[in-house]
């Protein structure tokens, strides 16, 4: 073992920083920012920041996290981390974008779907990508760079810092950004989640998925890229059984450019009626890896459907916030309204049923902390709670406090009173 090494695994003493805490994440970025900027008006020492660039360029370099770490280290007067380890989103920086492009092509970790996909990019042209602003990149060779991620952190961390936590493990982080099997985890653990579009053989295409509805008598379902967040991917699609005629509702573009068709984020919502364009958008989806569940109603509130973001930290709920749009998309980032339960008009006995439904989700998660619970509501006279997503970094929540305080300082209150530990 090296010197580094050695000091980088020296026992904490009294006199080092209160709950030592190291945050793996983008340093602009506003999750990021808005921790840190919590931990500052509580008095608390700023965490030690690893941005995820630094740590992916020093793998590709040949180097280890504890040298990632070592760098950020240099100045502070802290030579530890025996500490608790908080992983932030990847998202919203190019340059992280590539890196994980560039890990999903030389890993061959667990992928969405088995094979390579028509949008993979060689590991040589991902370093040297340009950025086409909303443009969705080989999601499937993503989401295999971003679990190579993971697993390498849990290894390192768990090898260099054996007394090390993590609020979220990233085993269930995982889990979590892989919907099919988020949804399956969920399940398997007895929490209710709108059921999948079941087939006897891999849904793999347009004509596999319109063969698997009629088969399962479904007409409406949403189609969910797997590994997406922010409503990327997602498209609400329905039949009408009588005359055939389809509808897709969602935020992907398409764009043909030099015969080759490019899929991006809109932001905004579209809607395609003609087969060609629906077979090619399901098509990708597809191929990608896609969660396809029943598309079932919501609650209504006017002429608005909404559902619940539901932040659980430490086993208590928190903070919630009511997203509702006259679409069957509720994202709060397509200029969808948001209220607060009390002024949605929910009721102690609504609300209650949403965070039983929401502390179950997390509890089938045991080595994590917190997260963000997307509850839907079924409509009817007796409406049940649906866990539709468990985001692990779902407490970016603006204008909206609990016990007085906003997201993240109220979970460093709660780490505050009850250090966060797991067997």
């Amino acid at each position: 073992m090296t010197e580094m090494e050695q000091n980088l695994q020296r026992p904490v003493k009294d006199t080092d920083l209160e709950q030592p805490l190291l945050l793996i994440g983008n340093p602009n970025n506003r999750r990021t920012f808005g921790f840190q900027e919590a931990r500052q008006r509580l008095g608390l020492q700023p965490a030690l920041m690893l941005p995820y660039a630094r740590l992916l360029q020093t793998w590709r370099r040949g180097g280890t996290m504890a040298d990632a770490v070592q760098q950020c280290l240099e100045g502070r007067g802290v030579t530890n981390i025996q500490a608790l380890i908080r992983l932030d989103a990847p998202g919203e920086e190019w340059e992280v974008e590539r890196e994980l492009l560039f890990l999903g092509a030389v890993n061959d970790v667990s992928p969405l779907i088995n094979g390579p996909t028509p949008s993979m990019i060689p590991a040589e042209q991902t370093l040297t990508l340009e950025q086409e602003w909303g443009r969705i990149y080989a999601p499937n060779q993503w989401f295999r760079g971003w679990k190579a991620c993971l697993e390498r952190i849990r290894y390192e961390a768990l090898k260099y810092w054996p007394n090390a936590q993590f609020m979220n493990d990233p085993d269930d982080i995982a889990i979590m950004f892989d919907k099919r099997k988020c949804q399956q985890h969920l399940f398997s653990h007895g929490v209710q989640v709108p059921p999948t579009l079941q087939s006897s053989e891999p849904i793999s295409n347009y004509a596999d998925l319109r063969a698997a509805m009629k088969t399962a008598g479904m007409s409406r379902v949403f189609v969910k890229l797997a590994c997406g967040s922010g409503a990327s991917g997602v498209v609400a699609y329905q039949v009408n059984p009588r005359t055939g005629a389809e509808i897709a509702i969602t935020t992907v573009g398409m764009e043909r450019i030099q015969g080759k068709i490019i899929f991006y984020n809109e932001g905004r919502m579209r809607r395609y009626t003609h087969t060609s364009e629906i077979s090619t958008l399901m098509d990708w989806l597809c191929a990608e890896g896609a969660q396809i569940e029943r598309w079932m109603a919501k609650a209504s509130l006017g002429s608005s459907v909404f559902d619940i973001r539901q932040l659980v930290a430490g086993g208590q709920a928190g903070h919630a916030i009511v997203r509702l749009s006259q679409t069957p998309i509720t994202n709060l980032h397509l200029r969808n309204e948001r209220l607060l339960p009390a002024e949605a008009g929910l009721d102690e006995q609504q609300m209650s049923g949403v965070q039983t439904a929401a502390k179950a989700a997390i509890a089938a998660f045991p080595n994590s902390w917190s997260a963000g619970i997307d509850v839907m509501l079924s409509g009817g006279t007796e409406p049940r709670a649906y866990i539709l997503d468990v985001n692990p970094f779902g407490d970016l929540l603006y204008r909206v406090q609990h016990d007085g305080l906003g997201t993240y300082e109220w979970q460093m209150e709660l780490l505050r009173k009850e250090p966060y530990t797991h067997d």
